[in-house]
């Protein structure tokens, strides 16, 4: 997302103290947006990830981190299914094809509490490795993760249409799969000295088609748990320009507004900063992005809250 494009007032993060659960960055929106129409993407089973281009000026990787505490980890799970019979929904920030298509991405849809873009381009490095190329890059790595463990994993887009999915119809797939929980994956666009990560969770909204009364507790418990297992998993900082503690509540993204089931966003990094960059077009380091992510929803699905 497009940081200069925040337009709704931050709502302060929930507490630490929250995560009693385990041992313990929608993205900046970017520029145009499209409405989609056609059906509910189909569940992804075993199909292997497309494989994304690396862009050609990759970065070190950060320093490998210590091993996540907070769930088991996906990649060191031996025979076990421990999410067989959960549902989770990923939801790729943007579509490669946004660019083309600004007349359709730029249509308002209803977003509960307002009107917003049907979707946006999303943002770009300086070397012009796209947001849209990564969050489908880590979402493929998340999704191999969680079949791994059992889980049913739907994306509601694989660069297989043309633009979008809307807004709307990104949250609408997640509650038609009825799924145990949901994330959407992005790459932040904001200020070049700026750098670190985010997760951002939805607020209490109840206008139109917006009801969020239900999945704001445990969204947010989902949004601690993302947090610090990404933390430990990546080495990267939490935001320094945006959100307190890597922890950020919004009530104008449609994805989380119009969600029945409880859904995170995470900004994963800001492209615009050299460091960020340099770490997200290494595959190494979005492969332990993914694990991160994928060891926050095993917790998440394992346990109680």
């Amino acid at each position: 997302m497009n940081h200069a494009s925040r337009t709704a007032s931050r709502a302060l993060a929930a507490p630490l103290g929250l995560l009693t659960l385990l041992a313990l960055s929608a993205c900046g929106t970017s520029t145009a947006a499209t409405r989609a129409a056609g059906p509910v993407p189909s569940e992804v089973t075993v199909a292997p990830p497309s494989a994304s281009p690396s862009p050609s000026g990759t970065g070190s990787p950060a320093a490998s981190p210590a091993p996540s505490s907070t769930a088991p980890s996906a990649s060191t799970t031996t025979g076990a299914k421990p999410l067989a019979g959960k549902t989770v929904v990923i939801d790729p920030g943007h579509n490669p094809g946004n660019f083309s298509h600004a007349t359709e991405i730029n249509q308002q849809v209803d977003v509960g509490n307002g009107h917003k873009e049907c979707d946006t381009t999303g943002t770009e490095t300086d070397a012009g490795y796209t947001e849209a190329a990564y969050t489908l890059d880590v979402s493929h790595r998340i999704r191999d993760l969680l079949q791994s463990l059992g889980a049913t994993v739907i994306l509601t887009q694989d660069g297989n249409r043309a633009w979008g999915p809307c807004v709307d119809e990104r949250a609408a797939i997640g509650n038609t799969a009825h799924a145990d929980a949901a994330i959407s994956v992005h790459g932040d666009g904001g200020p070049a000295s700026g750098s670190g990560f985010h997760v951002i969770m939805p607020a209490k909204v109840v206008a139109g088609k917006a009801d969020t009364s239900a999945i704001v507790d445990p969204s947010h418990r989902l949004g601690l748990l993302v947090r610090d297992s990404f933390h430990t998993a990546t080495g990267e900082p939490y935001a320094d320009y945006v959100a307190d503690q890597g922890l950020d509540t919004r009530s104008d993204l449609g994805g989380l507004n119009l969600s029945t089931v409880p859904k995170v966003f995470i900004e994963c990094g800001n492209m615009r900063n050299s460091g960020d960059a340099a770490r997200m077009t290494d595959p190494q380091w979005r492969q332990r992005a993914a694990q991160g992510i994928a060891d926050a929803f095993t917790g998440f699905l394992t346990t109680t809250g």
